[in-house]
């Protein structure tokens, strides 16, 4: 998703909304993968895992909405707009999350 929002700022307002649509999907489909890996961390509390996760998803998107509002009002919405195309970037970095899977020893 990463090279479609780095492209969101410079291309005309007809491909960014194609370019918006597509980033949609990715990230929809990405969620129940989601789901699925914290239920199997945390099994028989599929309740609770989803609610977690939508409840953080939501409070996250409401606080981050506020944030990028109040640096629109220092800056400017193209500003936000490039800054945005960014933050997929932080993806890369899970990456470096630990195994929590563990490892079986062969004889």
């Amino acid at each position: 998703m990463a090279p479609f929002t780095l492209a969101l700022p410079y291309v005309p307002l007809f491909w960014t909304a194609v370019l918006s649509a597509i980033i949609g999907v990715v990230i929809a489909s990405a969620f129940s993968a989601i789901l699925v890996y914290a239920t199997e961390l945390v099994p028989g509390k599929v309740g609770m895992i989803a609610g977690l996760f939508f409840g953080l998803a939501f409070g996250m998107g409401g606080l981050g909405s506020a944030v990028l509002g109040k640096l629109a009002d220092m800056t400017s919405i193209a500003y936000v707009f490039a800054v945005c195309a960014y933050l997929p970037l932080i993806g890369i970095l899970t990456g470096f999350l630990p195994d929590v899977e563990r490892k079986k020893k062969t004889a």
